[in-house]
């Protein structure tokens, strides 16, 4: 049995093999797209792993022997003290399941490597970012202690010094927080965090293959009605860096508006950030045109890449970029969550712009479900906004406010329409988000976790709406409009509307359109063309 493939013999055929992301990998370097060195292990491995529930020696071997490959193509060793290889450890699904499954980043590193890491750089501060991003995560997703009391670690720090953003924190404040996180390892597991990097790595592609079995992809699938033997692929890749300064950072796009379906680069970007910082929504990300005004050459590269990727995948893209020191590398690339709206107008334009046939585009817009409802705000009816936040998914929602997916699942047994208002959703969040019939968050962009979730789900969210602020211990928001403040508690009824930002007191008035209308339509324009 082959477990491992490299960069250049795999492709979209091998989707169910190599996973989503794999293969996506794969196309792109066959596309000439800068993609970092990585190999993947596949969904066989997965399923030889499930029978033996470890990684057995053969499979072992193979990574050693893929390792010794990344070092020869990046010229770094892994383990080295002198520039060393880091290396990000992700699942790839053949179906796409964002943020359910489990991800390592900057593994490779200890207290010797973090030295070279240094030295090879030039910048302490760098090294020890990546460091305790990397005892964090390991932490959290591989010896299992759990996030909250990770987080309380970093914020401690920030609160005492009175800095708001990870990147204010010092080299020496952010030794500090490994050694911190190192003791909360040692007292929660009984166990030192380990040195060996061969080590962290098969720790880590086991804690990858098992996350298919964690509550939230657990959740998914069902809702998804996702197949549970599908398994996942995971990628080993070589590292490159968002957080190296102001000429670095990471970035999600989407080639086409997830929402309407509109022809335009739909993308966000974060500053001197990893991908996590994004994806998660603990940030509000910057739009793409604060990309475009300083970077135009960038821009231009990824304008470039959205329209090779749609013409040779044939879809809309969601795509996972870092920018290292000015360069581009593009780190995924899988067809992107939309609503049902925009899955229409897609498919009728990339018709029109001879990119699919006119039997595919018929057969896309006819899977759209014809019991999708449009809800939309009575523009006859005038209500004053109570905050604005960013569009991330289409219509419009009434419910009862929840503040954890807890309440949101309890609310909602109890007959509740639900709004779930949280800071920024996680993952573990997915329950919550299953059962509200709308989500609002204060923090996070448009192509953070909460906004990708909620379009392929149909539900209508509004993301980083800045002006609430939440108390989940007293149980209540505060919403600041200029000198007043306005106190909503567990069980008020607010409305949000995912298509403009806006989010209102009590229930507003609607009307609603069935989606198969705007189907039929759009069926009956491509075959009289």
């Amino acid at each position: 049995m082959k477990r491992i493939f490299s960069l250049y013999e795999g492709g979209i055929e091998l989707k169910r093999l190599l996973g989503g992301k794999g293969a996506g990998l794969a196309e792109m370097y066959k596309l000439g797209i800068p993609v970092p060195p990585c190999f993947i292990i596949t969904t066989d491995a997965w399923r030889e792993w499930r029978s033996n529930k470890e990684l057995s020696e053969p499979l072992k071997a193979e990574i050693y022997e893929n390792i010794k490959r990344l070092e020869e193509v990046t010229g770094k060793r892994f383990g080295g003290r002198h520039n060393p290889l880091l290396v990000s450890v992700r699942s790839s699904p053949p179906v796409s399941m964002p943020g359910m499954l489990d991800t390592v980043l900057n593994l490779g590193l200890n207290d010797v490597t973090v030295q070279g890491l240094i030295e090879a750089t030039n910048d302490e501060r760098f090294g020890y970012d990546c460091y305790r991003r990397f005892v964090g995560s390991f932490g959290r997703v591989v010896l299992g202690v759990d996030k909250e009391r990770l987080d309380e670690v970093l914020e401690s720090y920030k609160i005492k010094l009175g800095v708001k953003r990870d990147s204010e924190l010092s080299a020496d404040v952010l030794k500090e927080i490994v050694r911190e996180y190192k003791a909360l390892i040692k007292r929660e597991t009984g166990k030192d965090f380990p040195d060996d990097v061969y080590d962290q790595l098969f720790s880590a592609v086991q804690a990858v293959f098992n996350s298919w079995f964690n509550p939230r992809a657990v959740a998914y699938r069902q809702a998804e009605k996702i197949p549970e033997d599908l398994g996942t692929a995971v990628i080993v890749q070589a590292m490159v860096f968002g957080n190296m300064g102001d000429d670095s950072g990471t970035g999600v796009m989407f080639t086409r508006d997830p929402s309407t379906g509109e022809k335009k680069l739909y993308a966000e970007y974060m500053p001197n950030a990893q991908g996590d910082d994004l994806v998660s929504g603990a940030r509000t990300p910057e739009s793409i045109e604060w990309l475009r005004e300083r970077f135009p050459k960038l821009y231009e590269e990824l304008v470039s890449v959205a329209d090779k990727l749609e013409r040779h995948l044939k879809d809309m893209q969601d795509v996972e970029f870092t920018v290292e020191k000015g360069k581009l590398y593009v780190l995924q690339t899988r067809s992107g969550k939309r609503s049902a709206l925009a899955t229409a107008k897609i498919a009728f334009d990339m018709y029109m712009e001879g990119i699919i046939d006119r039997e595919e585009a018929i057969r896309r817009i006819k899977a759209v479900s014809s019991d999708v409802t449009i809800c939309q705000r009575d523009l006859t009816v005038n209500v004053k906004a109570l905050a604005k936040g960013l569009p991330a998914s289409p219509g419009v929602a009434s419910g009862v406010v929840a503040l954890t997916p807890e309440e949101a699942v309890e609310l909602k047994e109890k007959g509740y329409q639900v709004i779930l208002v949280r800071p920024e959703t996680s993952p573990e969040d997915i329950r919550g988000i299953l059962a509200a019939d709308g989500i609002l968050t204060s923090r996070g962009g448009m192509t953070s976790h909460a906004a990708i979730v909620s379009r392929s789900l149909n539900k209508p969210c509004v993301v980083g709406c800045e002006a609430i602020k939440i108390d989940l211990e007293a149980g209540v928001c505060y919403v600041y409009d200029g000198p007043t403040v306005v106190t909503l508690k567990r069980g008020d009824v607010i409305t949000i509307d995912g298509t403009t930002g806006e989010v209102f007191m009590g229930k507003i008035p609607t009307v609603a359109q069935r989606l198969y209308e705007y189907l039929e339509k759009i069926v009956q324009q491509i075959n009289v063309r």
